[in-house]
């Protein structure tokens, strides 16, 4: 049976000393503060003391736990609530993510976060898909991952998987091939405007009809635009296609002009 000692990475060994190294502590308040502001999911690493500092009291990660229970539990939760083939790949990513950190400029480490997604077994043993993404936030003097920050949310995926890392302000993800153990470089999807003016009037909670009126275009416009959104996202309902743009950092949120057509 594997032990928790199998997610901490020895390329990534953080000491007791690392914690004079004049790093705030404070900034757990902000850490709470984003909680209660998102409908996310949120916990933090602590690669020092391979635990949980903290988990936010959210039901989707907790699987019918309380938040201070899973911050307990610390990596034991994984092996609880997580099956044994994504297990496996919650192990792969944890290795092949710190390979690429290690690659990474010292001073430039801060700028890039990684997603996947994995099945959680929940208090009903039903299997959900969820994103997970990981941001690290402190480092020590040699650049290991000290603390991490990452937010779960559902999965706009169909399967395990999709291992992406992003660096903030680029347009160019690093997807992880699991089949051939290679990185690959892409780019980020690429939206339209009108793409993502509809986008951004979907999480106000506009109808279509309702759009159309915004726009200034008819609804069967409005439609067509979905469904080439849908395609090229491989959704097939808003819900899913803002769950996507959100999990691909798509920026969706960016304000664009509303143009009339």
């Amino acid at each position: 049976m594997k032990e928790v000692s199998a997610f901490f990475n020895g390329a990534n060994t953080i000491s007791d000393k690392d914690q004079e190294n004049g790093q705030q502590f404070n900034y757990l308040d902000c850490v709470k503060s984003f909680a209660i502001a998102t409908y996310s999911s949120i916990y933090v690493i602590d690669y020092m003391k391979q635990g949980f500092e903290y988990v936010s009291d959210n039901p989707l990660f907790l699987c019918g736990n309380t938040a201070t229970q899973v911050q307990e539990m610390g990596y034991n939760y994984y092996f609880k609530y997580v099956p044994e083939k994504d297990l496996e790949l919650l192990l792969k990513i944890n290795t092949v993510g710190f390979e690429f950190y290690e690659k990474v400029p010292l001073e430039d480490r801060g700028n890039y976060s990684i997603s996947y997604d994995f099945h959680l077994r929940n208090q009903e043993g039903k299997l959900i898909l969820i994103n997970q993404k990981l941001t690290p936030i402190f480092f020590n003097d040699e650049g290991k991952i000290w603390k991490a920050l990452c937010v779960v949310s559902l999965s706009s995926e169909r399967t395990e998987g999709n291992i992406r890392i992003h660096k903030s302000g680029e347009n160019k993800v690093h997807t992880y091939d699991l089949q051939k153990n290679v990185w690959r470089p892409d780019q980020k999807m690429k939206l339209s405007n009108r793409e993502t003016e509809i986008l951004q009037l979907s999480v106000r909670g506009h109808t279509i009809n309702e759009i159309s009126e915004i726009l200034f275009v008819s609804p069967d416009t409005i439609k067509f635009h979905r469904r080439k959104l849908f395609e090229k996202m491989g959704v097939s309902s808003m819900t899913e296609a803002i769950s996507y743009a959100v999990n691909n950092n798509l920026n969706i949120f960016w304000q664009v002009k509303l143009t009339k057509s």
